[in-house]
Order: C-alpha cells, then sequence, then structure tokens
C-alpha cells in the first residue's frame, strides 16, 4: 500500500497540471477501482463527501487555495508494477473528463449519495465515504 502522496505525485506525472479537484477525483477513483480489481485499498488516507464531491483532507491540505496543482510532494516510485497499472486504468478512463465533468459524475454515485444523506445540497460535511461503500458499488460495475 502506497501513500497517498505517493499516488497524487504518480498521477501529476503521468497527465501534468490540473485543478486541484480534478486531483481530487482521480484519487478518488483510484482508490474505487482499487478496491474492486485488488480487493485492498490503494492508500489509507480518509476519503470524505464534501459539496463539490469526494475529497481527501490530507491532499486538500495541501493545495489549499490552489486552483492548479503541477507537482506533489511524494514518490511516484513508491507504486509497484500493479498499483501503476490500476491508477492507469482509472487514468485512460476517467482522465480526460473536465473536473466538472468527474464532480457532477461522482454526484450520481452511490457511496458520495449515501454519505451526504442528509445534507442539503451544497452545505458543507464532512461524511466519510466508506471503503466498503465504495467495493460495494463499483464492484457491481464490472
Amino acid at each position: 500500500m502506497v501513500s497517498v502522496h505517493d499516488t497524487a505525485a504518480y498521477i501529476l506525472d503521468k497527465l501534468g497540471q490540473m485543478t486541484a479537484m480534478k486531483l481530487q477525483k482521480l484519487l478518488y477513483y483510484s482508490q474505487a477501482w482499487s478496491l474492486v480489481w485488488e480487493d485492498q485499498p490503494l492508500f489509507k488516507a480518509r476519503i470524505e463527501a464534501w459539496a463539490n464531491g469526494p475529497v481527501v483532507p490530507k491532499v486538500y491540505a495541501r493545495h489549499r487555495g490552489a486552483f492548479n496543482v503541477s507537482e506533489w510532494e511524494g514518490s511516484s516510485d513508491a507504486l509497484n508494477p500493479i498499483e501503476r497499472e490500476n491508477v492507469d486504468l482509472v487514468l485512460d478512463y476517467y482522465g480526460k473528463k473536465s473536473s466538472f465533468e468527474l464532480s457532477q459524475l461522482t454526484h450520481a454515485e452511490r457511496p458520495w449519495i449515501e454519505a451526504r444523506k442528509g445534507l442539503a445540497p451544497g452545505s458543507r460535511g464532512n461524511q466519510e465515504i466508506t471503503l466498503a461503500s465504495m467495493a460495494e458499488y463499483y464492484g457491481s460495475l464490472v
């Protein structure tokens, strides 16, 4: 298992500069699909259901106030070949989408919806999107 910062560094090394929001969504989908394909998480960091979609607070703490990010303190080399392959598959599918498209996509999916239950649209919240909810939902799509 790698750190979320190593994963963020890998994503930015592969795709280059992107919005902070897009990085957050790509981390979320990398975690979700790792749970399905490898039956284990890619990283340990908590993912929360914020108003604009899934957010990793540990990552947000580093990019807060930045619209775009282009590099990350972490090591792309920390990912093993299987982890790289899985993230590459996520990037091949989701990487072409805009941050807005990715946010809208997560808003239509059960893990984010269930974690936001009881919160008004647009309101702040920090409910966790559990690994179990991600594995169950994304596993049902294959």
